[in-house]
């Protein structure tokens, strides 16, 4: 066990970070699961008394993520990899959503894994380095009707952590921005919050919901092997898209935004800047 990772994994009792949770147990690591009811976990804990530590914790609350950390940390002594996997779904037209709704979204979704990134920083420099994975999304390089609010969180996310890269890489901390794909983890059922819909926007609605479509999508441990691998990377990418149909989605959505700028290069050129 000398060799033991430890982990810090927010959003741990379901979904993908249950999954990223479950993987690194069985590689014989040792992990702290942080999530806001942490009663799903008693299972895992019956089976991993002493290398799982089951810690309350509301990302949104950035005293109680700086405490909560500390605790994590004094748990088995310190921090090797960190997943900031906390988040939500703000599901509805950009119109509809209120102040509250999107206040508390951002909360969680960008504001909350910015101080899970501040708070764990200490900890993995006095380690010496370790691995920071900040999860976004697939889409998060682009604006979807009905998901905008949710993508834009995700984008900002997706930004501040190129630079938050920059500038921990000295320190021996490796970010890497973990894009993922659409699996079943219960975002859009426990895991979403909707607007009260406006009636003119029903036929856009309408139009998106038969393009999401009802296919099932892949289980959460099925990413799992993904994160595992990365994580043993002595030099890891910035950036990585977990999926074999959501790669294929960015790389159509980066091709097709490319063609758009050539076509509007002429406009774009007329200023000097």
């Amino acid at each position: 066990m000398a060799d033991a990772r430890v982990w810090l994994i927010t959003g741990a009792s379901r979904g993908l970070g249950r999954a990223f949770a479950e993987a690194a147990l069985a590689g014989g690591d040792r992990v702290v699961a942080a999530a806001r009811d942490v009663g799903p976990l008693e299972e895992l804990v019956g089976k991993y008394p002493d290398r799982l530590v089951p810690l309350a914790l509301d990302v949104a609350d950035r005293q109680g993520v700086f405490e909560g950390v500390e605790r994590a940390a004094a748990a088995f002594g310190g921090l090797d990899v960190v997943v900031n996997n906390a988040g939500a779904m703000l599901y509805g037209m950009v119109e509809e959503a209120t102040e509250e709704q999107i206040r508390a979204h951002m909360d969680v979704n960008f504001f909350g894994a910015v101080w899970v990134a501040q708070a764990v920083l200490p900890h993995l420099r006095a380690r010496g380095g370790g691995r920071l994975l900040q999860v976004t999304s697939m889409g998060s390089g682009g604006g979807m009707a009905t998901v905008g609010l949710y993508g834009a969180g995700k984008a900002a996310l997706d930004s501040v952590s190129e630079a938050l890269a920059m500038e921990v890489e000295g320190f021996g901390v490796k970010v890497t921005i973990v894009q993922m794909g659409g699996y079943e983890t219960g975002l859009f059922t426990a895991g979403a919050t909707t607007t009260q819909p406006l009636a003119r926007y029903q036929p856009l609605r309408t139009e998106m919901e038969a393009m999401w479509g009802d296919a099932a999508a892949p289980e959460p441990d099925t990413a799992a092997p993904v994160l595992m691998e990365l994580v043993a990377l002595a030099d890891p990418p910035r950036r990585l898209v977990v999926g074999s149909r959501s790669f294929d989605h960015v790389l159509e959505m980066d091709r097709a935004r490319t063609e758009l700028y050539r076509s509007w290069e002429h406009l774009s050129r007329t200023a000097p800047g």
